[in-house]
């Protein structure tokens, strides 16, 4: 390429992955891939994107390029061999424009490096294809409010920079994690207003706050017929945008179960609960639990499983969480694949200070091994792995007071 022609890297990109290829190899490869594998290879927008007329091979060779280019903003993933070409997709947007669609795997690996977003440029000429692509940094931006209450509210500080720096501390500086954390406790101060307001505010007031995204989603899996399980955690007002969004679900009011671990005080127990059943949500408890849930499951009803919690060696399992062993509950894999009742991972989050987002994603593909307790791990590592996708969404939203990652006690042996 000539030097005089290379693209200026504009100011405050975080990470810039450049690559060419020769249209003549892409020929090769699309002459000899037979037409049923070119999708392992290339999205099936991104084939009807490039037609089938002469300009079909230069339009595929630059999207190689850009797919190769992507993958080189996460080397470390990359030769992990978490993620790789395939995971980015090249698509035209409503002017034409190139943008870039991402798999689970690299919208992970995104959030997990603190980069909210990839842009491509994409050319070609007779003989060489060749793609720039730009990664810009997502920095915190805690609010003048936020910092004041991080500084006066010192409640499990520690725990709150220990985990963060367990999630980001390879890729974010101690000054970024000092904001996640302030933007985590304002979103915490928020919160407590938000649950003392909420008994003085109308239905209506409490719908027009809350937008629900891809609820065809959970319809597509309650249409299954087996009950649904809908996986989450502590994201966002919960409450609020759980109560007040499946509000426009009006065919599923009462047949909304929550599995709740009581909450300390008792009074505040009750006045969760009760909140929840006023609501039209049913509330049952996740020790001892079992039988009511597989009971409302087998009555197709939907049942809410908080899954981010640490989980004893009597009720969990060992698996990753960001990279890290974690005590997780084996109850969501055994509920699965006991029962067939897919699994949809649903979160929530704050869009402003009025208006609460809750979105629910394509159920998971169960986990199948011939040895149950290998699928259980292997189910619940899923799991965690799609919690993961949904707190990099909006980090300084979920639950970061709470001790995930706790000592994992030895076996205790058996006297003789």
């Amino acid at each position: 390429m000539n030097p005089s022609t290379e693209p200026v890297v504009p100011a405050g990109s975080a990470r810039c992955g450049v690559d060419s290829v020769e249209i003549s190899r892409i020929e090769r490869l699309l002459a000899q891939t037979p037409a049923d594998q070119l999708q392992q290879l290339f999205s099936a927008q991104e084939l009807a994107d490039s037609g089938d007329g002469p300009g079909r091979v230069a339009s595929l060779a630059a999207r190689f390029a850009a797919k190769e280019a992507c993958t080189k903003l996460f080397a470390r993933e990359a030769a992990l061999g978490a993620i790789g070409p395939v995971d980015f997709s090249i698509v035209r947007d409503a002017y034409g424009a190139p943008t870039v669609q991402l798999s689970d795997a690299a919208e992970l690996a995104l959030g997990r490096n603190r980069l909210k977003s990839i842009s491509v440029s994409l050319s070609h000429d007779r003989n060489q294809a060749t793609a720039m692509a730009l990664a810009q940094t997502d920095a915190a931006a805690p609010s003048r409010a936020a910092r004041l209450f991080y500084m006066l509210m010192p409640f499990r500080r520690k725990v709150v920079l220990d985990n963060l720096q367990r999630v980001y501390g390879a890729v974010a500086d101690d000054a970024e994690i000092t904001r996640l954390a302030q933007a985590h406790y304002g979103h915490l101060g928020r919160l407590l207003w938000e649950f003392l307001r909420a008994p003085f505010q109308s239905q209506q007031q409490r719908k027009a706050m809350v937008r629900v995204d891809n609820l065809q989603a959970l319809l597509d899996a309650h249409a299954l017929g087996k009950g649904v399980l809908v996986l989450t955690g502590h994201f966002g007002n919960f409450e609020v945008a759980t109560t007040a969004g499946l509000s426009s679900f009006p065919q599923a009011k009462g047949r909304f179960h929550f599995v709740r671990r009581p909450i300390r005080p008792e009074w505040l127990d009750r006045l969760v609960t009760r909140r929840f059943r006023r609501a039209g949500f049913g509330v049952l408890p996740k020790r001892g639990g079992l039988d009511a849930i597989l009971e409302r499951l087998a009555a197709g009803d939907l049942v809410v499983f908080p899954f981010d919690q640490h989980a004893q060696r009597k009720d969990g399992v060992k698996v990753e969480l960001f990279g890290h062993p974690a005590g997780t509950l084996r109850s969501l894999a055994v509920i699965a694949l006991s029962t067939g009742a897919p699994v949809v991972p649903a979160s929530c989050w704050r869009e402003d200070p009025t208006h609460h987002v809750l979105r629910f994603e394509a159920a998971l593909t169960a986990v199948e091994h011939a040895d149950v307790n290998e699928a259980i791990r292997l189910n619940t590592r899923a799991f965690n792995q799609a919690l993961e996708r949904l707190i990099v969404r909006r980090p300084e939203q979920w639950w970061w007071v709470h001790r995930r990652w706790k000592e994992w006690p030895a076996r205790r042996r058996q006297s003789s």
